[in-house]
């Protein structure tokens, strides 16, 4: 009897130990991949970042599924699901745009840090 005990309890153990792991396996794209970002923003002094809804305007006329846009100091971030559809936009935004706007791909894989930790940190 007491063996079976033990068995049970090593089971019901491996199987919570596994259905956490694949957990984390579903979470780790959530946490390291999927959303992008595009940042425009004036390199010459004198010109103003397009409108958003503009930019919504157009990217959606080209097919192009657009998660946010949000202005932010003198910049305009457009944010994506996908790579692909970040790609696809700073194509057409280099080809709409005039001269004098930097388009750039902005890094969110340490965004998800910065949320769950507790100080934030300075470089400089």
């Amino acid at each position: 009897m007491m063996k079976n005990y033990a068995s049970r309890k090593r089971i019901l153990g491996l199987v919570a130990l596994a259905s956490v792991a694949l957990t984390m396996i579903a979470l780790l794209p959530a946490l390291f991949g999927g959303e992008t970002a595009l940042q425009i923003r004036a390199s010459r002094q004198g010109i103003t970042v397009p409108d958003g809804f503009y930019v919504y305007q157009r990217l959606n006329a080209e097919g192009i599924h657009i998660k946010s846009i949000t202005p932010d100091k003198n910049t305009l971030v457009i944010k994506f699901d996908s790579q692909e559809q970040s790609t696809a936009a700073e194509k057409v935004l280099r080809r709409l745009l005039p001269e004098g706007f930097d388009i750039a791909q902005l890094e969110q894989s340490s965004e998800w840090l910065s949320r769950i930790s507790p100080h934030k940190q300075s470089i400089g």
